[in-house]
């Protein structure tokens, strides 16, 4: 059986969804007062989710969708995407994110160079968030029920049903497909400044970063980038930076042997009281404690 993962702890640009043969991977996301931001990020692969529970505000390449249980929502390759809980919404669910090359979007085929690839390059617009009163709904719900059904496998040829199946969920979308905007619209220029930013830090994030730096990578002014920060990412970048450098660590302490101090060091907090402070707000414990848990945990299948 599949391993799942939760979006809420995965959300870097680089992580691997699924398998170099077979990329697809299923995601459970719940949101809980402690996690209530899938922050801003984007990826090669393509997304097709069912909100299962509670309601949520989900941001696609900088446009606002508020969504409620049982609305079906596409995200399209290297789209910013983002989703948040009101509080006490309690927003669950179930995602699979997968890679166009999967269904020949790297062949030399009519379908790849007619709708694949210019759906990879954004020079079309599918639906975003997909309302049971939608024309397609219907059969976009019992497409997503059966991959759900398919995806652990144990059916001869279930990957090409899988495949088959998206296949058809982009050809229901395309039925109204819209116009790209053009390359100079506000959202096009925000978003591309946006991922600028977002690729700086995921590269210095272990170094001293100003918000001057930051801005000048927008040509904005430090008043005018930390305010568009704000607006779309729903923290400063001081936050998101920290955050990152939490995240960042976490992976360090569960994969090597470096000592706490190394690794507050080697992820760009200076200040290893600072570290400590930080870590046990977002994660509600110490690094010491985090690696005492790590010890005791039992062996993953």
């Amino acid at each position: 059986m599949k391993k799942l993962h939760s979006l809420i702890s995965e959300q870097k640009e680089d992580a691997r969804h699924g398998e170099s043969f077979f990329p697809i991977q299923k995601y459970i996301t719940s949101f809980s007062p402690e996690y209530p931001v899938l922050t801003t990020h984007w990826h090669e692969e393509a997304e097709f989710t069912l909100i299962s529970e509670g309601k949520g505000i989900y941001h696609i390449d900088l446009t606002e969708y508020e969504t409620e249980p049982e609305d079906l929502i596409f995200v399209p390759p290297l789209a910013l995407h983002s989703a948040s809980s009101p509080e006490g919404c309690g927003l669950v669910s179930e995602t699979y994110v997968f890679h166009m090359n999967f269904l020949g979007g790297n062949s030399t085929d009519i379908c790849s160079t007619r709708y694949l690839q210019p759906l990879a390059h954004h020079e079309m617009i599918l639906p975003g968030v997909i309302k049971p009163e939608h024309p397609a709904y219907l059969s976009l719900r019992k497409i997503f029920g059966q991959i759900s059904n398919l995806y652990d496998g144990g059916i001869p040829g279930y990957e090409l049903a899988l495949k088959a199946l998206f296949l058809q969920m982009i050809f229901l979308l395309l039925q109204f497909k819209e116009h790209a905007p053009s390359s100079d619209s506000s959202n096009a220029v925000y978003s591309e400044k946006l991922k600028t930013v977002l690729d700086y830090l995921e590269l210095h994030y272990m170094e001293t970063v100003t918000v001057s730096d930051l801005a000048g990578l927008c040509y904005f002014s430090e008043y005018h980038f930390m305010r568009f920060f704000k607006k779309h990412m729903n923290m400063t970048c001081v936050e998101y930076l920290n955050n990152l450098r939490l995240e960042k660590a976490v992976e360090l302490l569960e994969d090597e042997n470096a000592s706490i101090l190394e690794v507050s060091l080697s992820v760009g907090f200076h200040n290893l009281s600072y570290f400590h402070r930080a870590f046990k707000k977002k994660y509600h414990m110490t690094p010491g404690e985090f690696l005492r848990m790590k010890t005791k945990a039992p062996p993953q299948e």
